[in-house]
């Protein structure tokens, strides 16, 4: 199976409800999905579902990965922890475009107090459809992992 469908998703309880609503919604984009939690509202610490989901991107056992939190600042702060993860935080499709072919982002970071779900959905599907240019961008999407 082609690794790049499978999606990884996760989200803490400020973006719970979105979580299980963009779940659907890449089931219906044709992708599969693994669920790094939380599992409802109850408040929880958004590190204990973004690092599991980062590694698993970051192992390439799933293809990307998506975030949600509140303000998706700490989710992707996170997730940028991990050598091999580009996540970013977006906020419209247009700049969900830009991290893909710019900065090859395989993390997508929403922030979910701060757009729809409808937006939300717009985010992912973007993201998810979106190619690396490569080019141009190469020389500098190889310089953030290097310290």
């Amino acid at each position: 199976m082609d690794t790049l469908k499978n999606i990884a998703i996760g989200a803490d309880h400020a973006g719970y409800e979105y979580k299980e609503a963009l779940k659907n919604y890449i089931h219906e984009l044709g992708f599969t999905s693994k669920d790094f939690g939380t599992h409802s509202t109850e408040s929880v610490d958004y590190p204990d579902f973004a690092h599991p989901l980062s590694e698993a991107v970051e192992s390439k056992a799933q293809g990307f990965g998506i975030l949600i939190c509140g303000s998706a600042n700490g989710v992707a702060i996170t997730a940028n922890k991990h050598q091999g993860i580009r996540a970013a935080l977006c906020w419209n499709k247009e700049v969900a475009a830009l991290a893909r072919q710019h900065n090859n982002a395989n993390v997508v970071c929403i922030p979910a107090r701060f757009v729809t779900i409808e937006e939300a959905k717009e985010i992912v599907k973007t993201f998810l459809s979106t190619a690396y240019e490569g080019g141009r961008h190469d020389n500098r999407v190889n310089k953030i992992s290097t310290c």
